[in-house]
């Protein structure tokens, strides 16, 4: 289902349990025992199965509408994306801004926003840098205040262009971007959905453009289910392996810093289509 741009990091600061109770963490929480594998009823395989790939416990109708039905309840608010860890949102751009200098953008014509919410990383990072973003947001709440956010009066650069009311493992571009954002919000895809949706963004890439994900990762092999809002956080490698499936190849690959303690790792990843270069 894939919501919001803050998917992966919102409302939330569990603690997490034990591995033996089977209970987990919501995505951007208390890391101090993260290593808690999806819970036994998680069935369905990955694409290609791998050491490191994790397994959707729901089928996938449940595991889309519990996403959208937890997401519907959450306000439309810089805080309520960042399960009232709003204070983190200026040093989450900071850092994703030092990323994209190092990785330089070769165009600066029109970006994507995936997983948008209300437009909090479009507003202060993207708008900045790219003559216009659009952005995909399946919570109609969120992409109604999404366009109103990223176009008050104080933000004079930039403007939004379309806006995607629709899931991530429903979208496709149907245009070329010099620069794909996704973060916090690939959780909430199935292992199947998550390479596919990179196979298709591989194709809505300008020559020469970027595709960057930003993300929660588990500090062990083992993925962490999170039954409430209905997502996975997984293991570094297993975006790589994914990414690389997809027909990706890493290009720049950078922890977040400066983050509260006990929260999951957060890295950012910058890659290139295979078949472009």
């Amino acid at each position: 289902m894939t919501t919001t741009l803050e998917a992966q990091l919102s409302d939330k600061l569990k603690m997490v349990m034990d591995e033996t109770t089977g209970n987990v963490q919501e995505p951007l929480k208390h890391e101090e025992d993260s290593s808690i594998a999806p819970s036994s009823d998680a069935k369905t395989a990955s694409p290609s199965s791998s050491d490191s790939a994790t397994k959707v416990a729901a089928p996938e109708p449940e595991f889309y509408n519990k996403a959208q039905k937890y997401w519907s309840e959450i306000p439309a608010t810089v805080n309520g994306m960042l399960g009232g860890l709003g204070y983190i949102s200026a040093i989450d751009i900071q850092g994703s801004n030092v990323f994209l200098r190092e990785i330089r953008v070769p165009g600066n014509r029109l970006a994507l926003d995936c997983g948008a919410g209300i437009g909090r990383v479009t507003r202060n990072l993207l708008i900045p840098r790219f003559s216009c973003v659009d952005l995909v947001e399946q919570d109609s709440a969120f992409a109604e205040k999404a366009r109103e956010y990223c176009i008050s009066e104080d933000v004079s650069r930039g403007k939004v262009g379309h806006i995607y009311n629709v899931g991530l493992q429903k979208f496709t571009p149907s245009q070329q971007y010099d620069l794909v954002w996704s973060q916090w919000v690939l959780g909430h895809l199935t292992d199947r959905d998550l390479v596919s949706f990179f196979r298709r963004i591989k194709q809505g890439l300008a020559p020469g453009a970027f595709f960057c994900m930003k993300e929660n990762v588990s500090s062990s092999k083992k993925a962490v289910e999170d039954k409430e809002d209905s997502s996975i956080t997984r293991p570094l490698d297993s975006y790589e392996h994914f990414l690389k499936e997809a027909g990706f190849r890493i290009v720049r690959k950078v922890k977040q810093q400066n983050f509260p303690k006990g929260l999951f790792p957060v890295y950012m990843i910058a890659c290139k289509p295979v078949s472009k270069e």
